[in-house]
């Protein structure tokens, strides 16, 4: 299966309307990327992804990117540095082990669906919305490789 095939149109249009809600309630910045493979430690991966995606050009350096290589059957989750300063060591822990529920049911759009609807909630927390916040980053998922690995 290919990235662009991991989830119907359906499915990529509820993730991405996902996004779009969950970014309402924070000045936070949410994306996806899937890859086909990943052959590297899927974290660093995920990093050299975000920075790709220019995800730490955000003002407030508040985005996180949900990262998934789909063959390779691994996934992980990355906050910028304005986040990584505010909150507290494993914050993310319950959203990766909700996805490893979910993804090992074959049930990969509502993991992702999940994983954002949380991930907005945890962003409101440290980075609630602010009158005049812009999207600064685009809400679509991202596919493919985005480098060498």
């Amino acid at each position: 299966m290919k990235a662009e095939e991991f989830l119907s149109a359906a499915g990529k249009r509820a993730v991405t309307d996902a996004i779009k809600e969950a970014e309402l309630g924070t000045s936070g910045e949410i994306r996806i990327h899937i890859d086909d493979i990943c052959k590297t430690d899927p974290m660093q991966k995920a990093k050299s992804v975000f920075r790709l995606l220019e995800m730490d050009k955000t003002a407030m350096h508040n985005g996180v990117l949900i990262y998934v290589a789909c063959k390779s059957r691994v996934f992980a989750i990355v906050g910028d540095s304005g986040i990584n300063e505010a909150v507290p060591e494993g914050f993310w822990n319950d959203v990766t082990e909700m996805m490893g529920r979910e993804f090992s049911s074959g049930r990969f759009t509502e993991g992702l669906e999940e994983a954002v609807r949380m991930a907005g909630e945890k962003l409101k927390e440290y980075f609630p919305y602010q009158e005049g916040d812009i999207n600064e980053l685009p809400d679509e998922i991202s596919f493919g490789k985005k480098q060498p690995e």
